[in-house]
């Protein structure tokens, strides 16, 4: 899976997500920094859980939760933006969108 360009992307994309959300206040900590960060790993998770089974229907349920996952991250970008407008949200929105656009190919076969 480390080979899969959606599964690197979704890893560059958890590691921005952990970079962006270290510059969220302290008491944030338990509430949207956790919720993005596990939201950007159950990406590459399940990207990565996908790879390793053999059946079609797995795959796709586990694509399907990836994809799921990216619209959450989607979401809590936009509450992000909206209580912490002076951070950078750029790499992590343009990474997100390369990797639901991949996935979205993937589901749609």
């Amino acid at each position: 899976f480390k080979d899969l360009v959606v599964w690197q992307k979704a890893r560059d994309l958890a590691v921005a997500v952990y970079r962006l959300t270290d510059g969220f206040p302290k008491s944030e900590l338990y509430g949207l920094t956790s919720q993005m960060r596990r939201a950007a790993i159950s990406i590459s998770s399940n990207i990565a859980e996908s790879y390793h089974r053999f059946h079609a229907k797995e795959k796709r349920q586990l694509l399907t939760v990836a994809f799921g996952s990216g619209s959450e991250l989607e979401s809590q970008l936009e509450v992000a933006k909206a209580l912490f407008p002076n951070l950078d949200y750029q790499e992590s929105e343009q990474l997100l969108g390369e990797v639901m656009k991949i996935l979205n190919n993937f589901l749609r076969q």
